[in-house]
């Protein structure tokens, strides 16, 4: 008996010890990225109007030019960045799209097709910004062009529970760039392991990392508030 004691006694010495979990902090601040986190984005609704008025572009023709086609060949346009940190304004940037895709399109044409890409149904309601807005602060944090913000503060109303937006066309930088972080930490003035940040882009993710936010990828709304609860947040 006293044999088999002893036995037991010495694999429980030779067992690893059960590793716990780490549970986060409270955030004083959750900040979140706007793209397919809270606003679905649908490329295909404001670039089929474009598409349709080009005429042939220097790099394919419009008659195989799809949306999808379109978007690509704008996204990798060499001041597609400039646009995006606010470097070239809207009309610059029609007239600079006129040129490169033989646009036939006015600009509030172009302005109108181009906010199309903002889809009005949201995938995470107003409600959950309420609930949080009550525990924490809140801040938006997103790559985007001044279209686009227009169209966001005009059109949609969650950004009422958002006091910090950092836009990159207004703070002359984009993600994965550490200053872009920072700008939004320092106007909710929090430091980086105080705060939160949801992306869905693990790239975005992982650079917010770096700077030492506490940050997920959005995946889905079931699994955020799962997160958040992790926080005691929600």
């Amino acid at each position: 008996m006293a044999h088999r004691h002893r036995h037991r006694l010495e694999l429980a010495k030779g067992s690893p010890a059960p590793v716990a979990e780490r549970i986060p902090s409270v955030p004083k601040a959750v900040i979140f990225d706007i793209g397919r986190v809270i606003v679905r984005l649908d490329p295909t609704r404001a670039l089929t109007p474009i598409a349709a008025a080009m005429h042939g572009g220097a790099d394919q023709s419009a008659k195989r030019l799809s949306a999808e086609g379109a978007w690509e060949l704008i996204r990798a346009d060499q001041r597609w960045q400039d646009w995006q940190e606010g470097r070239i304004s809207p009309p610059e940037w029609h007239q600079h799209l006129m040129g490169r895709l033989k646009l036939s399109l006015s600009y509030a044409e172009f302005r109108d097709a181009w906010s199309l890409v903002l889809d009005p149904e949201l995938i995470l309601g107003e409600s959950l910004f309420e609930q949080l807005g009550a525990r924490c602060q809140l801040a938006l944090l997103s790559n985007t062009d001044p279209i686009h913000v227009e169209c966001l503060e005009q059109r949609f109303t969650f950004g009422r529970h958002f006091p910090v937006r950092i836009y990159s066309c207004r703070v002359g930088t984009s993600k994965p760039s550490p200053g872009i972080y920072r700008a939004a930490l320092e106007s909710l003035g929090v430091k980086a392991h105080e705060a939160m940040y949801v992306d869905d882009i693990q790239e975005f993710v992982d650079a917010a990392r770096q700077v030492g936010l506490d940050a997920m990828r959005f995946q889905t709304r079931a699994l955020l508030e799962a997160e958040l609860r992790r926080r005691h947040l929600f």
